[in-house]
């Protein structure tokens, strides 16, 4: 079976070549479905206010006017309905850490294929040099990755150091770290004189110490975290019914 391969730096994107050079020289069968632009940031928002149009392109590919969910949704359930065994989202041009896992369309596209029967997962580097390095940590995983046997609203988190391979300090798993609230929205006018935002970059690390993700990928260690989309808070359920009821 296939694998499908998508991102949301786009179709273009120097992650995803180097990812799909990487996996196809290893014998993989791939199939690849991606944004035609960046949507970075798009998290798991589906287009439903419009059509979207396929382009094929000449090397197979299949770019779409869309977001990355949009793009695993399309690929699972039309393009290559029943064909593919899991999604690989990425190679992420930067991190996906802590909270950034809510916004991330890396992420998303990745937790668009939990219908696959292999657990998806979304592979992220730390920065914009060593995509091969991040390629090569994920060829390495996923053997063992095909060993898990995870809850059917999993998804495998990696975030890879922006190192040449030979430089990382293994692999640990880990849990999600956690920011502060970003800055505030920058106002500005554009030059027709029309007031406009600027969304401020990602507040600073909060919780990055030992054990999370941020931590580990600081250290030169690759991060995997085991992500669920389950997002009951089952601890207050007790609570939550002695109130309400």
């Amino acid at each position: 079976m296939k694998l499908m391969l998508s991102n949301d730096d786009g179709v273009h994107a120097p992650g995803l070549r180097t990812l799909r050079q990487t996996l196809e020289n290893a014998g993989y069968s791939l199939c690849v479905v991606a944004p035609d632009r960046d949507r970075s940031g798009a998290s798991n928002s589906l287009t439903l206010d419009r059509p979207l149009h396929p382009i094929y392109l000449d090397n197979g590919d299949i770019s779409i006017n869309g977001t990355p969910t949009d793009c695993v949704h399309l690929g699972a359930n039309a393009f290559y309905k029943d064909e593919c065994e899991r999604v690989i989202a990425g190679i992420n041009a930067g991190a996906n850490l802590g909270d950034d896992v809510i916004y991330s369309g890396t992420v998303a596209a990745a937790m668009e294929g939990r219908f696959l029967p292999g657990t998806p997962v979304a592979v992220s580097l730390c920065g914009r040099q060593h995509f091969d390095t991040a390629a090569r940590v994920l060829l390495e995983l996923l053997p063992r990755l095909e060993q898990l046997s995870l809850p059917p609203n999993s998804i495998i988190n990696i975030n890879v150091p922006d190192l040449p391979y030979d430089e990382l300090q293994g692999m640990e798993v880990t849990r999600l770290g956690h920011r502060h609230k970003s800055d505030n929205p920058v106002l500005t006018t554009n030059p027709r004189g029309k007031q406009c935002y600027w969304i401020s970059a990602a507040g600073e690390f909060a919780d990055a110490g030992p054990g999370t993700d941020i931590y580990a990928t600081e250290q030169g260690r690759v991060s995997v975290t085991p992500v669920q989309m389950d997002m009951t808070q089952h601890t207050a359920l007790a609570a939550v019914t002695e109130v309400l009821n």
